[in-house]
């Protein structure tokens, strides 16, 4: 039984061994360059390859990280899949490869190779992902993209202010992907009463307020202000958003006072209105109140004189049957003076 025991345990071992999945498949090594370079970061989240977003609509070596998997055991297929990037097979050459190319997955089957490219931009610069899977290991890297040139202007402002106070302007400079970008020059030139004031403005870098910058006007008595942003922004590129160089914002000037006056005015037209009908009101029920008392009267009036009527047609009936019965009692009792009646008086 000893015996018996230790052979089993010899055959459930080799079994064991002989079931037990081979160890993994040859990942191989993973290489990441940018225009021939090797890419600097890109393995943490903190420190992202930094890519110029694709501003001339061509995806080039500039613009792209080559992911570069080599030594992967014949027949590895390499998956990678991107978020908040695009992932392409080639670069711009022969045939074009622009900032509409690519998508966000994208499997080599090395076949009787052992490497596998990928190259990935990014239109954004919020950080981006790319995940490589070979032989049952995922790697992930990051990726993200820096503003291209001042493609759009945008301005911001109140449509009407009060005279005398203080507005707040906002501009805004974007590039062609619609990025914020931060350390761009957009002028703005106030024009009021035919004055014009012409500033330049430098937008902020800092993240909570990237692309951005404000600029307060103090408001004139009365008209209007007319703001005109402007800047030089990039060429024009053919596929892409076409740029937006200039545009204005009107700010309509309110007269407090006088529209305080016009409602004190609309107030007290409104109150004699209301005035009027409720003297109107009161008037009314005056005379709904005559004519109801005018009514009662006149039908107390008609009641008692029908009731008058009445009485004097029951005392009329009650005298000539009083004066019938009396003339024929006389008349019984003189011819039966034994059995005589009383008289009605």
């Amino acid at each position: 039984m000893k015996k018996l025991s230790i052979i089993t345990a010899v055959l459930v071992a080799m079994t064991t061994l002989v079931a037990a999945p081979a160890a993994n498949a040859n990942a191989g090594t993973v290489t990441l360059t940018v225009a021939g370079s090797a890419a600097t970061g890109g393995t943490v989240v903190g420190t992202p390859v930094s890519l110029p977003v694709p501003a001339d609509n061509s995806i080039d070596a500039a613009d792209a990280l080559k992911i570069a998997v080599t030594s992967v055991d014949t027949g590895t297929v390499v998956t990678a899949v991107a978020t908040n990037a695009t992932i392409v097979p080639a670069l711009a050459g022969t045939t074009p490869v622009t900032a509409s190319s690519g998508s966000s997955t994208l499997s080599v089957s090395t076949g009787t190779g052992n490497s596998a490219d990928f190259y990935v931009y990014t239109k954004s610069t919020s950080v981006g992902t790319v995940a490589i899977t070979r032989a049952g290991t995922t790697t992930v890297y990051y990726v993200q993209g820096t503003a291209g040139a001042l493609n759009s202007i945008a301005i911001t402002a109140p449509a009407t202010g009060a005279a005398g106070t203080i507005a707040t302007l906002k501009v805004t400079g974007y590039d062609v992907f619609g990025n914020p970008k931060g350390g761009a020059t957009i002028n703005t030139l106030v024009s009021s009463n035919g004055a014009a004031t012409a500033t330049a403005l430098t937008t902020d870098t800092a993240v909570a307020t990237l692309g951005t910058k404000e600029q307060t006007v103090t408001l004139p008595a009365s008209g209007s202000v007319v703001v005109t942003a402007y800047a030089t922004v990039a060429t024009a590129v053919t596929g892409l958003t076409a740029p937006v160089g200039s545009v204005v914002a009107t700010i309509a000037i309110r007269d407090l006072a006088g529209e305080l006056a016009s409602k004190v005015s609309e107030l007290a037209v409104a109150n004699a209105a209301l005035a009027a009908e409720k003297a109107g009101r009161a008037a009314d029920k005056v005379a709904a109140d005559k004519a109801l008392a005018d009514a009662k009267a006149a039908s107390d009036s008609a009641t008692v004189t029908a009731k008058a009527a009445a009485d004097l047609a029951t005392a009329t009936a009650a005298a000539k049957y009083k004066a019938e019965y009396n003339a024929l009692a006389t008349k019984w009792n003189k011819k039966f003076p034994k059995l005589k009646v009383a008289l009605k008086k």
